[in-house]
């Protein structure tokens, strides 16, 4: 590997770590963050658990999936 091929590399993790969070935040403030569990009833905070712990075991589901996808 040659200088610019590296700096090329190093460029692209950076430029797609900074996409990727400028995406989030549009998003975070196009939906908005949602109420902070102080506002919640205690039905909206279970509700706002579960859904987290769904969407961290279906982005595990993802990467695994995508693990299995090399072979």
């Amino acid at each position: 590997m040659n200088a610019n091929q590296i700096v090329n590399m190093v460029v692209r993790m950076v430029m797609r770590k900074l996409i990727g969070r400028g995406v989030n935040a549009g998003m975070d403030r196009a939906f908005g963050k949602g109420k902070s569990p102080e506002e919640m009833t205690p039905e909206e905070r279970r509700r706002a658990k579960t859904a987290k712990r769904q969407t961290r075991q279906a982005g595990k589901a993802m990467r695994a999936a995508r693990r299995i996808g090399r072979f």
